[in-house]
């Protein structure tokens, strides 16, 4: 059974959609799909925070009904500064107006760490510190305990990409040692997270949450499709 899964993206990111057809390139039965929306600075501002308001978000998703996909994904980390409240809202409102189940990076990331069992956990974002403050206080509100934290102060969103996978390593690595931790969250789907998480999973023991391999992570659940990849611990957890 052939399955389709949608991502909406945002507009200046070129990391996730060659990172998600990577993932599924030996699994032809799964295809993914992306529809766009304007999104080009990331801070606590009106300006940025109106380029999430739901309007063009649904115009998107009603582009990505008419390919017929079995979930919908929001691969965009806003809801972990601006609230949970809103990615849960925002999948509300997808799934009223396309009859099609939705889930963001930032639910799909809570979903991860309750089914992991994780409550100790590491923050590596490129975001601005402000923003940083913001995903840890709600991250604390919903019950997790953020033992470390990197970020590098860029206000985003296409320079993301331009940070180096080694420099992403770099970060994991410090922020692991210093504390002990059970997840580590690389929080930003325009990050370069993968591949370098598997090994540093493998070597350094916490289970690592990218958030490019988690919204294909909540895609495929919200689909009703789990299934393993080669991508780390993640891709066998198949409990929502």
């Amino acid at each position: 059974m052939s399955t389709r899964l949608g991502f909406l993206t945002p507009s200046s990111n070129t990391v996730l959609e060659p990172v998600i057809s990577g993932l599924l390139h030996d699994t032809p039965e799964v295809t993914a799909h992306f529809a766009r929306f304007r999104v080009v600075a990331i801070n606590l501002g009106e300006a940025s925070r109106t380029q999430f308001d739901t309007g063009p978000v649904l115009a998107a998703a009603e582009m990505l009904a008419d390919a017929h996909v079995h979930s919908i994904c929001w691969a965009g980390t806003s809801g972990s500064w601006l609230g949970f409240a809103q990615d849960e809202a925002l999948c509300a409102a997808i799934t009223a107006r396309t009859g099609i189940p939705a889930t963001t990076a930032t639910l799909a990331l809570r979903d991860a760490l309750r089914a992991a069992g994780a409550r100790r956990v590491a923050l590596v974002t490129p975001y601005l510190g402000d923003v940083q403050a913001a995903i840890i206080a709600n991250l604390t509100r919903e019950g997790f305990t953020v033992t470390a934290e990197r970020h590098l102060e860029d206000p985003g969103n296409y320079s993301f990409a331009a940070h180096s996978p080694a420099r992403v390593d770099s970060l994991v690595q410090e922020a692991v040692a210093e504390a002990p931790t059970e997840a580590v969250i690389i929080h930003c789907t325009n990050f370069r997270g993968l591949p370098g998480a598997i090994g540093l999973e493998a070597r350094l023991g916490p289970l690592m949450l990218d958030s490019v391999a988690v919204s294909l992570w909540g895609g495929l659940v919200a689909a009703g499709r789990p299934m393993a990849l080669p991508a780390g611990r993640l891709f066998e957890m198949n409990t929502k």
